[in-house]
């Protein structure tokens, strides 16, 4: 599994950050977003595929 936030598509609204805290993080140069392990339990793999669902502008690529 590997879950991708697009840096280009990004636009910082920060929802997936709130949606799963344990996966994102935010950049403190623009406040986009990015994964911050690399490794995931299954539940916060539901919690990254929730957060890319639920993303405006669908930056989140969550792939098998």
């Amino acid at each position: 599994m590997r879950v991708v936030v697009q840096d280009d598509v990004c636009q910082g609204h920060t929802l997936c950050c709130m949606t799963a805290p344990e996966v994102f993080g935010l950049r403190e140069d623009d406040g986009h977003s990015f994964v911050q392990i690399s490794e995931f339990t299954p539940e916060q793999l539901e919690a990254a595929k929730r957060a890319a669902l639920n993303c405006p502008e669908q930056a989140i690529l969550v792939e098998d």
